[in-house]
């Protein structure tokens, strides 16, 4: 019986919940890439921890490329000198990711390569070049399209929305994403003690040192479903890559919750 409300409650916080992104626990704080331009901000973070590439080897099936942006390369960015390629996030940036998404290259990036090569096309097509007028109008929505290309293939759970979104026309974030690609009972059930936990935690000495366990105990989750999700992708298996991917949001959610957890606040909110 404890049980059966337990998963009732879960199902109405979710359909409760707002269909907001929340932050990864593995990327860069995102309030630096608002704005037309990263260089003309003062605050940079550091980049995240680069993660091994393994080896390459082809899969059952082929990705499919889309032309995301049919504009790309065309007549609004033809008069930026060396303007990349906006066809997908990944042609953007030939130098770390040059043989595009998974299966033809691994899901881990190298993060750090990544943002060298980002920092580098933000400063080649700088909006401030530019004279008032077209071109600068162009380059300055070249530099967002580049700076939310980053942003989406910086973060793992970003990343792993766009893949199967653009590439294999999955989308896990619309109205019906989650009814489309549930969660199993065990987890749901898992998350819902995991977010009982935080609100049974008091006010006392010891509150902070619980929530910092729970934090790291919500890492290891984190990890562990990055790595599955990488596994997944890597093999060319989409509906493991799915599941994944709607496993990771739970959990980042969870490690949102415990970020902005504070002394009697409550409960926290799941985001799916």
């Amino acid at each position: 019986m404890a049980a059966s409300l337990r998963s009732q409650r879960v199902i109405q916080r979710l359909a409760a919940s707002s269909r907001s992104t929340p932050r990864s626990f593995l990327t860069a704080n995102r309030k630096t890439l608002s704005g037309p331009c990263i260089i003309c901000q003062h605050q940079l973070s550091n980049a995240a921890a680069t993660r091994s590439r393994s080896p390459l080897q082809h899969r059952a099936f082929t990705t499919t490329v889309r032309n995301l942006n049919p504009d790309s390369n065309s007549d609004n960015f033809s008069e930026i000198p060396n303007a990349p390629n906006t066809t997908t996030y990944y042609t953007i940036f030939p130098q770390t990711l040059p043989t595009g998404p998974p299966p033809s290259s691994p899901f881990a990036v190298d993060v750090a390569l990544l943002r060298r090569e980002f920092l580098q096309l933000q400063n080649t097509i700088h909006p401030d070049k530019y004279p008032p007028g077209p071109t600068k109008q162009a380059a300055e929505s070249l530099s967002a399209t580049i700076n939310e290309a980053y942003r989406t293939l910086a973060d793992p759970l970003l990343r792993a929305q766009y893949i199967l979104r653009e590439f294999h026309g999955i989308d896990v974030t619309a109205e019906d994403g989650a009814g489309s690609h549930p969660l199993d009972p065990e987890l749901l059930m898992e998350v819902m003690d995991v977010q009982e936990t935080i609100e049974e935690v008091g006010e006392g000495p010891e509150a902070e040192a619980q929530i910092a366990d729970m934090k790291k105990e919500n890492d290891e989750r984190l990890r562990g479903c990055v790595e599955a999700l990488g596994n997944a992708f890597d093999e060319g298996n989409v509906e493991a890559a799915t599941g994944e991917c709607v496993r990771l949001k739970f959990w980042v959610s969870v490690a949102e919750g415990l970020k902005e957890w504070e002394p009697g606040m409550g409960g926290i909110r799941l985001v799916h």
